[in-house]
């Protein structure tokens, strides 16, 4: 995974063979990098912000060799995006559940094709190992959309409250967080509709499904192999939600790896799962320092 983004770092850091970094060598290595982190999915503000940071810390930096010096240049990269995730902090879903007055609603956002449905059934999967799960199939727009989340239900044992094709999904939503009052369950996963960020009446009524169902989560689902379009969904469906996290789907196929770079930078908020491949169980908790240290291992320093 992430081939790309690990060789443009790699590139980088091979490039200092100088025993004091100038503003203008710093200049001649982000001509490249620019375009290698653009082809990786990693937004412009991420890395004008990196060079920037760069220039202030390291211009005027003093090595002894050149291993020192790819060795110092390695920590600060580590170092700076290690920064990036740590400023979005970090959620822990199942201790949130634990001390929660339940049920626990947990509302899921993004556009068709992302892996959304899949992501839901992934999660209810997992919680179910320890919580009483109820699904709402508040998607009903998209046709096939609650035959595709009732399957899921049926295979995980998991019950899906569904209404008609066209009804008021935050209806859907309020009726499956009464049903969980009722029966006393612990938690509720709410589908949305895929739409797309940039249908405003869509939007809207994404606005409205949080103002009746009153989430205590909001999660953003990203696909990693989408590059930029998943930048700028992130972006748009934070101004209309401020989501709470994100979770990246297909990971395991993304060979470039700036999506969740850039999504924490952008929204301020943590990626908590990653996607890794079909079935219920391919889907890991998002470690921030393996991640960063796997874009930085090819570098052999």
């Amino acid at each position: 995974m992430f081939d790309r983004i690990k060789k443009a770092f790699s590139n980088v850091i091979k490039k200092v063979s100088t025993k004091e970094l100038s503003e203008k060598e710093i200049d001649e290595i982000f001509r490249e990098l620019e375009l290698s982190l653009i082809e990786s999915d990693v937004a412009q503000d991420v890395i004008e912000d990196l060079e920037k940071r760069m220039k202030q810390e390291l211009v005027g930096k003093k090595f002894e060799s050149n291993d020192s010096a790819q060795i110092i240049i390695r920590n600060w990269l580590r170092d700076y995006m290690l920064n990036l995730f740590n400023k979005a902090g970090s959620i822990d879903i199942v201790e949130r559940i634990r001390v929660s007055n339940k049920p626990y609603t947990i509302l899921f956002l993004g556009i068709n094709g992302t892996g959304k449905t899949t992501t839901i059934a992934k999660i209810a999967n997992m919680l179910k190992k320890e919580f009483t799960v109820v699904i709402a199939a508040g998607d009903t727009h998209r046709a096939g959309a609650i035959e595709q989340l009732s399957t899921h239900g049926e295979r995980l044992g998991i019950r899906v409250i569904t209404q008609r094709y066209g009804a008021d999904p935050a209806a859907v939503g309020k009726d499956a967080v009464l049903y969980a009052k009722a029966h006393k369950i612990d938690v509720v996963l709410v589908d949305t509709a895929g739409r797309m960020q940039t249908s405003k009446n869509l939007m809207d009524e994404m606005s409205k499904i949080i103002r009746v169902v009153k989430p205590d989560l909001k999660i953003f689902i990203g696909d990693s192999l989408a590059g930029n379009d998943t930048i700028n969904q992130a972006k748009e469906f934070y101004n209309y939600t401020n989501f709470d996290a994100a979770i990246l789907t297909k990971t395991d196929a993304d060979v470039k790896g700036g999506a969740a770079l850039s999504i924490v930078y952008v929204t301020q908020k943590p990626i908590i799962y990653i996607g890794t491949g079909q079935e219920y169980d391919d889907i890991t908790r998002f470690n921030a320092e393996q991640f960063v240290d796997s874009l930085l291992v090819s570098n052999n320093v």
